[in-house]
């Protein structure tokens, strides 16, 4: 590379400043894609280190520009003479620094909206007036700052203010996701038309940096690799392959006893048709009765615990000591290398700072654990696809030849079927109940009588706002009428906030006095009816050919009895999504046939014992997770 080329890549580097927002890591995606270097850096970074950066970008984030102890930048950040465009939460920034003024409205906005952009603006250049975005705020811009100017709105907020003279830009919404409809157009009218830049990153320089990173993080060292058979694994194990010569490369399958049905031998099948050899260990009685230690105190077993945090960090721990045994075993060195295939999104979800300094835990990821941040420290962990998203991760699979029975297959997480199964001993319910209940019944009944909907007594995982919620789940009943339904699930949660998902349950309306849960844990019966209900779900997406028209479709076991004994209930969570990080429903006739639907209803409930009801959910991610723990 010639002196001047590597000028202008570092005269070019963006800045992208972190607030907290679980999608700072899409927005340093898309830049790089469009052919730019990228830099994530604290929110506070010094305006000094600032001047070298050819533009700077402020994330979203979880906090409110009101609280006390709100993110906030070097004060001279906005007199700094460079183009800068702040999203949501930076976008609040700007108006409330500059002389503006931020507040909470009536509603939250949580999900698609239409927003109306003015036609003259450069970021906005060619929207032609109203354009779908995504939105996820409570705040937004009472006031503009002097000198600014609406350039957006939705309904009655704002929604864009910008300075061209300053070359300042605002959204409250989040260009950065794929909901958005033309949102790389707003980075590239930011990045080429408003900063002038030219690209100049390829996706050769991704691979090779990323080979690069293996080779310095190893060296010499032996690298113990868990490939679970997902995507990510398989091409984890075929980049350090590449990278590093085979015999410091010792790779292994963990069955831990929440496998699918068959999941471990058609993993092992597919790897060693793809030419990666790993060895099965069978570990599912240490995953079982497996414990931690949390804030100083040793938690039950994993097969009697409920809380999916902790359910979480106790399968990460274990499968550290999982590690510790294979050196043991192998007579591996203390110092051998733990091998990740950890992805952006796991690493932001869980609060990782190796992805962001401020991000609130949505949940914990397994590959991010305390005992791994332990090992981090230690340098005995490589993570090479940590900056990554799974359509990135996709690309490079094919780059690397791997066939598209692992590319293409669905994700499966690591801790398996112990993060589908909502675990419960007690039904949940706040003191106010019967209160938001009533709200809920309120708002239904005016904007969509012919259903019922009801709080279940069961809280699922969502994101909401750039932070994590633990809420209700609400279920709808009623005629299958599927537009009105998705457009009724979209807009309860930005109405009723005790609710972060909702689900169509098929059958009767609810009868709410018998509404109870049956006691659940991750034993063995529980297990086994999960997996049953799952291969039926497989057999009939083959079936009929729809795994390709969903991203992933986790099955669920939620333990809402709806007045059977000891019943249970499943759910479907059709969903499609590019990089995980945000996503919709996979729709009910588009997506996935009636028909098909109805078998896979029809098998369950006659063929899976004590399975009460089935659902699926109508929710976009935000402000629902993909996975329900």
């Amino acid at each position: 590379m010639t002196e001047e080329r590597r000028q202008s890549k570092k005269e070019q580097k963006i800045a992208i400043l972190d607030a907290g927002s679980q999608f700072g890591g899409l927005i340093d995606r898309n830049v790089r894609e469009l052919g730019l270097r990228t830099e994530l850096l604290p929110l506070d970074t010094p305006i000094g280190k600032l001047k070298k950066y050819a533009a700077i970008i402020i994330s979203g984030g979880p906090k409110s520009v009101e609280d006390a102890d709100a993110y906030l930048c070097d004060p001279d950040l906005f007199s700094l003479d460079k183009p800068i465009l702040g999203i949501c939460y930076g976008l609040q920034l700007m108006a409330k620094l500059l002389g503006g003024s931020v507040g909470p409205g009536d509603i939250r906005e949580d999900g698609p909206m239409d927003t109306v952009f003015i036609e003259d603006s450069a970021l906005f250049e060619g929207f032609n007036g109203t354009q779908r975005v995504l939105m996820t705020h409570g705040d937004s811009v009472q006031t503009v700052p002097e000198g600014y100017v609406v350039s957006g709105r939705s309904g009655s907020l704002i929604s864009a203010i910008e300075n061209p003279a300053r070359k300042h830009y605002g959204v409250q919404f989040h260009p950065e996701v794929f909901q958005t409809v033309r949102g790389v157009d707003i980075f590239r009218n930011f990045l080429f038309n408003i900063a002038g830049l030219t690209p100049d990153y390829t996706i050769d320089d991704l691979e090779t940096e990323v080979l690069e990173h293996i080779k310095s993080a190893v060296g010499t060292r032996d690298v113990v690799v868990f490939v679970s058979g997902g995507v990510d694994s398989a091409v984890l194990a075929a980049l350090i392959g590449k990278a590093i010569p085979k015999l410091q490369i010792h790779a292994f399958h963990i069955d831990t006893g929440f496998m699918r049905q068959g999941e471990s031998e058609q993993v092992i099948s597919a790897l060693k048709a793809a030419g990666i050899d790993v060895v099965l260990l069978d570990m599912a009685d240490m995953f079982a009765t497996a414990t931690t230690i949390i804030g100083g105190q040793q938690t039950l077993p994993l097969n009697q615990m409920i809380d999916p945090q902790t359910k979480r960090k106790i399968i990460g721990d274990t499968f550290i000591a999982v590690r510790d045994k294979i050196l043991r075993d192998y007579n591996l060195a203390e110092d051998s290398v733990l091998a990740q295939g950890s992805l952006r999104p796991d690493l932001i979800e869980s609060g990782s700072v190796l992805a962001s300094s401020k991000a609130d835990t949505i949940k914990t990821h397994h590959n991010d654990t305390e005992e791994v941040r332990k090992l981090r420290q230690l340098n005995r962990v490589v993570e090479p696809l940590q900056e990554l998203y799974k359509d990135q991760v996709r690309a490079l699979g094919r780059r690397l030849g791997l066939p598209d029975s692992l590319i293409e297959r669905h994700p499966f997480p690591g801790p398996g079927l112990a993060i589908r199964v909502l675990c419960a001993e007690q039904p949940y319910r706040l003191d106010n109940h019967e209160q938001l209940q009533q709200q809920l019944d309120d708002f239904v009944q005016h904007t969509s009588p012919n259903f019922q909907a009801t709080l279940l007594p069961v809280q699922t995982v969502g994101v909401q706002g750039d932070g994590r919620s633990y809420k209700y789940l609400t279920g709808l009943t009623g005629p299958a009428k599927w537009d009105e339904l998705y457009q009724l699930a979209a807009s309860i949660p930005n109405h009723n906030h005790a609710t972060n998902r909702v689900c169509y349950i098929f059958g009767e309306p609810i009868d709410r006095q018998n509404l109870q849960i049956t006691p659940t844990h991750l034993t063995k019966p529980v297990l086994e009816q999960l997996r049953q209900a799952d291969a039926i779900v497989g057999e009939v997406l083959h079936a009929y050919d729809l795994f390709g028209n969903f991203n992933q479709l986790p099955v669920i076991s939620f333990p809402v009895n709806f007045g059977q004994k000891d019943g249970r209930a499943i759910a479907l969570r059709p969903f499609k999504t590019p990089d995980f990080m945000t996503g919709v429903p996979g729709r009910v006739g588009e997506d996935f046939p009636e028909v098909a639907l109805q078998e896979i209803i029809n098998k369950i409930l006659t063929e899976v014992p004590g399975i009460a009801r089935v659902a699926i959910d109508l929710t976009s991610k935000p402000p629902g997770t993909t996975e329900w723990e």
